[in-house]
């Protein structure tokens, strides 16, 4: 049997980067997790301008990398304090 190989990490100080303020959506289909992002936006034709909800991008994930994402998110939130009981 072959002996399995560590993959090599390559950082890409160049790749791009979105700011979202919310998840605002969930999608599973053929074992993959789709997670929709938005970002609140302002139409300036206007004065005042009305703020809309726009997607700004999104994120598709086996399921065990989602699950991964969640548990692993969960973990360095809880390290740097947040706390997540309900009472």
């Amino acid at each position: 049997m072959a002996k399995e190989q560590a993959v090599k990490f390559i950082d890409d100080p160049n790749a791009p980067e979105i700011f979202a303020s919310g998840a605002t959506g969930f999608f599973v289909a053929n074992g993959n997790i789709t997670i929709t992002f938005e970002s609140a936006r302002a139409d300036h034709s206007a004065s005042p301008g009305p703020v809309y909800r726009a997607v700004v991008g999104r994120v598709i994930l086996p399921a065990a990398a989602a699950q991964g994402l969640a548990v692993g998110l969960f973990d360095f939130l809880e390290k740097q304090g947040f706390d997540f009981k309900r009472g």
